[in-house]
């Protein structure tokens, strides 16, 4: 039975898409890249990467153009039935991936395509932009100072993203960008506009999304001091700060004895915080407040990039994380002038790892705290 199913739902995704194959045509690749009278690329010449080998950013203006995205891993832009390669964006598997391995070469653009009247700012990403609150701040927030290089933000009439949290519609704030302007890719996976604007990604460029974050160009987050911390909110908080992941709703990167660290910590003066449970610009004061900040690796850890030079920073994480260098949290440090320190734990079981992927016993932290004298 559950075979028939799955045939069902195959041939149904055949057809299904077959259909608007003949409704909206093929998508073709051309190697050469552009070659449109519609299509603008245009060189931003202000911001540049202080990263060796990283390319130069582009913005590209379409006419008439079209966005198809399967809110996972592929976005095509589109110009008549070609795709627009150095505009598309199609992470698989967490590598960047060539154009011609855009999903809509294979498969069209299975939706009802929803025209817009007016200017159209592109930042849909894929699942990596939806609700992460790092690859937010910084893959999609840049991309409007990018954007902003070439166009006036009074002059887009709609940003197409995705389903937007409340903290994704606070930082948005601060630039009036309401709801009334926000197209829901959530809603609307293919759009076209009479005139569609898409920007290079600020840092992503090649291999693996894990081994590339580590070269984080320094612009990024000098433009987000200068626009965010004005901002900052500000609530009696404490200079000495535990992050508490308890909240997050995944098993990795939570500390099982939690409770113990904290005890430790408490006789030393720190608080316990759910970063998640504050406003953005509550968590912007927290972080430029702080003195000293320990935590499991994750989310909450973006915003170091409001920190003031020397803050004291403990990152920990399981020693698993080697494999893939995820060192996002050691170059925001970097770029801050922060005094960072890692703790790597030891690998455990899978059967020791029910109540979270990490241990930390009191000596390792106890010893990593002196070394900051």
């Amino acid at each position: 039975m559950i075979k028939f199913k799955k045939k069902v739902q195959y041939y149904f995704k055949q057809i299904f898409q077959l259909v608007f194959i003949l409704i909206y045509g093929n998508i073709k690749y051309e190697r050469n890249g552009i070659i449109s009278n519609n299509i603008i690329k245009k060189k931003i010449e202000n911001i540049v990467s202080d990263i060796k080998g990283s390319k130069n950013y582009f913005s590209y203006k379409v006419k008439n153009g079209r966005v198809y995205t399967d809110y996972v891993e592929h976005v095509a832009i589109i110009d008549g039935n070609t795709l627009v390669n150095d505009a598309s964006y199609q992470q698989v598997s967490g590598e960047l991936k060539n154009a011609k391995e855009n999903i809509v070469l294979n498969k069209g653009t299975p939706r009802v395509k929803k025209k817009i009247n007016g200017r159209v700012l592109s930042l849909v990403q894929g699942a990596s932009g939806n609700k992460n609150y790092f690859h937010w701040v910084f893959d999609i927030l840049p991309k409007i100072k990018l954007c902003s290089e070439h166009y006036l933000l009074k002059e887009i009439d709609f940003y197409y993203l995705p389903n937007l949290q409340n903290f994704q519609k606070q930082t948005l704030s601060i630039f009036n960008i309401g709801e009334d302007k926000i197209l829901d890719s959530n809603l609307y996976r293919h759009i076209q506009a009479s005139e569609l604007i898409v920007v290079d990604h600020p840092w992503y460029q090649r291999g693996f999304i894990l081994d590339q974050v580590e070269f984080l160009p320094s612009w990024i987050i000098h433009w987000l001091k200068d626009v965010y911390l004005k901002y900052a909110k500000k609530f009696d908080s404490n200079e000495k700060i535990y992050i508490d992941r308890t909240e997050s709703k995944f098993n990795h990167c939570q500390i099982q004895n939690d409770n113990e660290i904290f005890n430790f910590l408490k006789e030393k003066g720190f608080s316990k915080y759910k970063v998640g449970e504050l406003s953005f610009f509550e968590q912007i004061y927290l972080f430029n407040n702080a003195k000293i900040i320990i935590g499991a690796h994750g989310a909450a850890f973006t915003n170091l990039a409001f920190c003031k030079p020397d803050t004291k920073i403990i990152e920990i994480r399981p020693l698993i994380y080697k494999n893939y260098q995820n060192n996002n949290y050691k170059r925001i440090s970097q770029i801050n002038n922060l005094n960072y320190r890692l703790i790597e734990t030891k690998k455990l079981d899978e059967s020791q790892k029910k109540f979270g992927d990490i241990y930390l016993p009191i000596k390792e932290l106890e010893h990593c705290l002196k070394s900051f004298g």
